[in-house]
């Protein structure tokens, strides 16, 4: 699999994951929890735009 699509399909993920996190912290008043959520959801954002790039760069 080419880096760019692999790390579109790991962001996407960490995304995902991290919503899940951020979203159980919310429900359940864990305020580190939600932190940890929403800092992986910004992980996954940051990765999943630097597969886009290298997509359109073709590396």
């Amino acid at each position: 699999m080419k880096s760019s699509i692999s790390d579109e399909v790991e962001g996407k993920y960490h995304k995902a994951k991290g919503k899940v996190k951020e979203t159980s912290g919310k429900l359940t008043g864990d305020r580190d929890l939600e932190a940890e959520g929403s800092a992986e959801k910004t992980e996954g954002e940051i990765q999943e735009k630097k597969g886009q790039i290298k997509k359109v760069f073709g590396k």
